[in-house]
């Protein structure tokens, strides 16, 4: 596993986001060149939406096949689906609903609550058994490409939240309960799984998460910025905007 991390600093949040859609379409295209399928776990938060977007303005967004790409979610909020809140939601209307060839079999959202999903443990223990239908034989995931993160102002990742049981749990799904950012039902991949990725792409924009960004490069504790834990097989990137990666002075 690599736990080198390599940060890559961009001038402000609306060219990170241009330059993280930039990144995946070429990631995407030279991928496709050499196996017939290509997964990638997609994250929510204003620039990762924002990234999404800027993907679905690309021109280069035709040179991918999309009919072969598999996305999945790193986390979820437990909300009906439709809810403007949910990343599935918003990763439609920003990308997926504009993508001619994108086979509606290929897209997997977290399960929402409804019939069988009355609870965040439900919809992990679904998603996990979805996972496991398009994992390789005897393995429990898809062998992940690229997955996209977020990190919040306490250094949390997906839906691990410092401090927080969910950072230690095993499998590959995991139901979690009071999350300290609203709304505190959530449904997150785990460390093992997230973990399992060829690359992790840590996607960072603004002034208040320079200290977190910080502590993950000093070697922080997971307990206390879950995001050092956030780590590719084959690479680790930390995509920065300027004010994200300008060490702290308080």
């Amino acid at each position: 596993m690599s736990g080198v991390r390599t940060a890559l600093v961009h001038p402000d949040a609306e060219v990170l986001a241009e330059a993280v859609a930039a990144r995946l379409l070429t990631r995407l295209v030279d991928l496709q060149s050499v196996q017939e399928t290509v997964h990638v776990v997609l994250t929510g938060g204003t620039v990762g939406i924002a990234s999404l977007a800027a993907v679905a303005a690309s021109p280069v967004r035709r040179a991918v096949d999309w009919s072969t790409v598999h996305l999945w979610w790193g986390d979820e909020r437990f909300l009906p689906t439709g809810a403007p809140d949910r990343n599935e939601t918003q990763a439609r209307a920003a990308l997926l609903d504009a993508l001619d060839g994108l086979p509606a079999q290929n897209v997997h959202p977290m399960p929402a609550p409804g019939p069988g999903v009355a609870t965040p443990e439900d919809s992990a223990a679904a998603y996990a058994r979805e996972l496991a239908a398009h994992a390789p034989e005897g393995a429990g995931l898809p062998r992940f490409d690229v997955v996209l993160l977020g990190m919040g102002p306490d250094g949390h990742v997906a839906s691990l939240f410092p401090g927080h049981d969910a950072l230690g749990a095993g499998g590959t799904v995991v139901g979690v309960h009071g999350s300290p950012k609203p709304p505190p039902l959530r449904t997150s991949l785990t460390f093992d799984a997230l973990r399992s990725a060829v690359e992790v792409w840590l996607i960072v924009a603004g002034a208040e998460k320079s200290p977190a960004v910080q502590q993950a490069f000093e070697g922080a504790p997971v307990e206390e910025i879950p995001a050092v834990s956030a780590v590719g097989q084959h690479a680790t990137l930390w995509l920065l905007d300027l004010p994200a990666a300008t060490p702290s002075t308080k």
